[in-house]
């Protein structure tokens, strides 16, 4: 998708991506190993103790995610090596469909009551139907409506770095209390994704070149 953004910014704004996206990735897998064990002064440990394998199914499967997203919006691997990007694709999906079940479960115990957990729980139906969509869109052979879909479904799997970063700035920077940075972000992370994704998506476009000879013409 090319849109009338210069390609400095597009490089910078996709390296920004990538890298935040393999942060909160290495994140997830190292949380992995120790989300089980409650640690004094973290109420998401706590409350994650009591969720059993949903904790680690939605880390293992949002990282897995995470670091393919990038690559799943390559323009160039998508054009110059195919294979990849429906290996890469197949993958893709598969963490979104375990870490998003697993989110639909994580929603029922969500810190911070049932305001979060309805904010929560509808993010993650949200990563499954636009990633459903977007592949029965491929299967169907319509591929840019299925790279539209999936740039929804990308956008919401970055919701997990936007998280962070709200949690990081509302308690990190404001020292606001805990529970309403979270209920913030539960809503947050994922509305504000969706609407730069959409604000994007609809972002006029660059004409094709035309052609010399009906160029010439013109000018007469």
């Amino acid at each position: 998708m090319s849109y009338w953004f210069p390609k400095a910014v597009r490089w910078s704004t996709g390296l920004v991506f990538t890298l935040l996206c393999a942060a909160v990735a290495t994140y997830a897998f190292t949380f992995l190993f120790d989300a089980l064990k409650p640690q004094s002064g973290n109420p998401l440990h706590a409350q994650f103790a009591i969720s059993g394998l949903d904790v680690p199914a939605h880390f293992f499967g949002g990282g897995l995610a995470l670091l393919l997203a990038p690559l799943q919006m390559s323009d160039w691997v998508r054009r110059r090596i195919p294979r990849l990007h429906r290996l890469s694709g197949g993958l893709y999906v598969g963490g979104v469909l375990i870490a998003g079940l697993a989110g639909l479960s994580l929603a029922r115990h969500a810190q911070g009551g049932a305001a979060t957990g309805v904010g929560f729980g509808l993010l993650a139906l949200a990563w499954l139907a636009t990633t459903g969509i977007g592949i029965g869109h491929a299967l169907a052979g319509d591929l840019i409506r299925h790279r539209r879909w999936m740039w929804r479904s990308i956008a919401l799997t970055a919701s997990a770095v936007t998280l962070r970063l709200i949690l990081g700035v509302g308690l990190g920077v404001l020292h606001l209390p805990f529970a309403q940075v979270y209920l913030l972000a539960a809503w947050g992370c994922w509305m504000f994704n969706l609407t730069v994704c959409e604000l994007l998506l609809r972002w006029p476009r660059q004409p094709a070149p035309m052609p010399a000879a009906k160029a010439l013409s013109g000018v007469r």
